[in-house]
């Protein structure tokens, strides 16, 4: 099952605070963007990669995908100062036809196994998104406050990728531009068109790297999953 996959990398990474976009930060001796990229240049159902991107590091990113040979990037078209806008003007780049994936370019590690099983289940029902049963105890809090604790056993955090037929999530962000809609996520805007949504568990080493405590939990899933120490 082919599937195309949209990579938001046009960020501004201020909670990283390291005075560069987060994606060119390095784990491993590698930039993050390209390990994510990679997962997917590797994947013989990958069938393109869209990446959003600031105008400014356009020459810069296309510098990076030939150091480190990734050719199935067929566009990069300018990124918004939202993700959904990102996820939108790449959405108007893809053929239409496969499955569509929105990933995290920030979470490289993403196996691929979870990704067959999110184009498979998005394939039978039209969406379906990665994510984790929730571990912690859940509180409802308003002004600093505990209201109430809220049963964690139905409750999961969402992760990338999240997979959809081209039409419906096309049809989704039609509908949330239209309206002035933001929504956190593309299954929340999918949501809107009362389709459901087909839950996969991935696992809690998808990790997004979005602070410096993140690159240190990333390089330890590197050494791991390399067999260093």
């Amino acid at each position: 099952m082919s599937y195309d996959v949209i990579l938001p990398a046009a960020g501004s990474g201020k909670r990283m605070g390291a005075g560069k976009n987060k994606l060119f930060l390095e784990l491993n001796n590698k930039p993050i963007l390209i390990h994510t990229l990679e997962v997917f240049e590797v994947d013989p159902q990958c069938r393109a990669i869209y990446l959003a991107v600031k105008d400014e590091e356009r020459t810069f990113i296309r510098s990076q995908l030939q150091q480190y040979k990734i050719s199935k990037v067929k566009a990069m078209p300018t990124g918004g100062d939202e993700r959904q806008h990102s996820v939108y003007a790449c959405m108007k780049e893809v053929v239409a036809g496969a499955i569509v994936l929105v990933h995290d370019a920030a979470r490289p590690f993403i196996e691929q196994a979870t990704i067959h099983r999110l184009v498979e289940a998005a394939t039978e029902k039209g969406a379906a998104i990665a994510g984790v049963r929730a571990k912690d105890t859940m509180k409802r809090v308003e002004n600093g406050i505990i209201q109430e604790t809220i049963d964690r056993s139905s409750l999961w955090m969402i992760q990338t990728p999240q997979a959809f037929d081209f039409e419906l999530l096309m049809q989704a962000q039609v509908k949330a531009e239209q309206e002035g809609f933001l929504g956190t996520d593309e299954g929340m805007l999918v949501e809107r068109l009362d389709q459901q949504i087909q839950i996969v568990e991935s696992n809690y080493e998808n990790i997004k790297i979005t602070t410096k405590e993140d690159l240190v939990f990333g390089e330890a899933i590197l050494n791991r999953r390399q067999g260093g120490n």
